[in-house]
């Protein structure tokens, strides 16, 4: 027999021999039932055919795969190499939106206590007496002091403000919130009230009725917001659900945090007590223009009611500019904004950062043509203060109790 016929065939086939397919042997029977010991409930047939396979069945060994294999050398493929499982985007995206809405939650939590612990509750209405029912809808008191609170001489020199000791009210709007409409009424502080009785907001004295008739903004000189509240329920039947206060130095801060407040004037006026020098046309006003134009009232003839008009335009296009996406969702603008209001704005113990969300919501609905917006009916004058004109405002606060729709007209 030749050397190459006992050992395969030698090196003449082209193909190595590791690779060439191998005849299959099938073993006996006997040999079968001899080896074939119980192992764990199997035979040596069962236990070693079964379930290994050497790979010499199919011709495929050392490394390469089968049909169900298609691993070469390297890896899949033929040669290629060997890669891991394919990327589960779905799983990825689940896990990047619910790791985007933790952030969110955390991040509107965390801004939610850190703006409610700036919030000046300093106004204590359950000091205020003999207060008139609540009715429909939301009554919120906004008053523009002239606080002079915080400011350098430079500060008031450059706003204009002189440097009067305490502070007045000069400006005072009632927001009424409501489901037929929001509607904004200026009080003329020099609008002739009566004095009521009330308790001393500090002493706890009761002081009686006496009849005294007073302008509007010396009830808020003579004993602060609890008496001012006290007096404008008193006059109108009115009752007042939530208070706001703002001095000087924090509406110009508000004004520069928000970038300015865009404003159409009708017509150019000046005023050199507030330092007002404005002309007619579209503009951006800074907060120095800002409190000049809501504090002028030397340049109009008639003085305190055409003041509380551009009062109540100002402020509605203030929260107008202040209730956008463009300053809600840009933390860079948000941020500044709302501390320089929170700082400066002073509000009853009761109120909370959803009243107070609502009540700029209402006033930039208003400035959209969602509501009305009027001064408080006069209906002459006595000594220089404006008398109102009851009928009128019994209507009208019948109206605001019944949450209608407002149909009396202001001055």
């Amino acid at each position: 027999m030749d050397d190459r016929d006992r050992y395969g065939r030698g090196s003449e086939n082209a193909q190595p021999e590791g690779a060439r397919v191998m005849r299959h042997v099938q073993r006996s029977a006997p040999a079968q039932r001899q080896y074939g010991q119980q192992s764990q409930g199997r035979t040596y047939e069962e236990g070693y055919d079964s379930s290994y396979d050497s790979g010499y069945n199919t011709g495929q060994v050392y490394g390469q795969g089968g049909p169900g294999n298609q691993r070469g050398p390297g890896g899949p493929g033929p040669g290629g190499p060997r890669t891991g499982r394919a990327p589960n985007w779905g799983r990825r995206i689940r896990v990047g939106v619910l790791v985007l809405v933790v952030v969110v939650l955390a991040t509107s939590i965390g801004t939610y206590f850190w703006a409610d612990g700036k919030l000046r509750r300093e106004v204590d209405l359950s000091k205020v007496i003999d207060r008139p029912a609540t009715g429909k809808g939301t009554n919120y008191l906004i008053v523009g002091s002239d606080s002079r609170e915080g400011m350098s001489a430079a500060d008031k020199k450059k706003l204009h403000t002189g440097s009067a000791e305490g502070k007045r009210t000069d400006s005072m709007i009632i927001l009424h919130v409501g489901d037929h409409g929001n509607t904004m009424i200026s009080l003329p502080r020099d609008s002739n009230v009566t004095v009521p009785s009330y308790k001393g907001s500090q002493s706890g004295k009761l002081y009686p009725n006496t009849g005294r008739q007073e302008k509007l903004n010396a009830a808020y000189a003579e004993d602060g917001p609890e008496l001012l509240v006290r007096t404008i329920e008193y006059n109108t039947g009115l009752h007042i659900d939530h208070y706001a206060e703002i001095g000087f130095d924090g509406f110009a801060k508000i004004v520069d945090a928000v970038g300015g407040v865009d404003m159409n004037l009708p017509k150019g006026f000046k005023d050199k007590y507030s330092g007002a020098d404005f002309k007619a046309g579209e503009q951006t006003l800074n907060g120095q223009q800002a409190l000049a134009f809501v504090r002028t009232r030397h340049a109009f003839a008639a003085s305190d009611l055409e003041r509380t008009k551009n009062q109540q335009k100002f402020l509605a296009a203030l929260a107008s500019q202040t209730a956008t996406p463009t300053t809600v969702m840009n933390p860079f603008k948000l941020y500044p904004v709302m501390g320089a209001g929170l700082d400066t704005v002073i509000v009853d113990k009761d109120m909370s950062l959803w009243n107070l969300a609502s009540m700029f919501w209402a006033m930039k609905g208003v400035s959209g043509g969602d509501g009305k917006q009027m001064n408080m009916p006069i209906s002459g004058s006595t000594g220089g203060n404006l008398v109102w004109d009851k009928t009128k405002v019994k209507e009208l606060v019948q109206q605001l109790k019944d949450d209608d729709t407002v149909t009396v007209t202001g001055n």
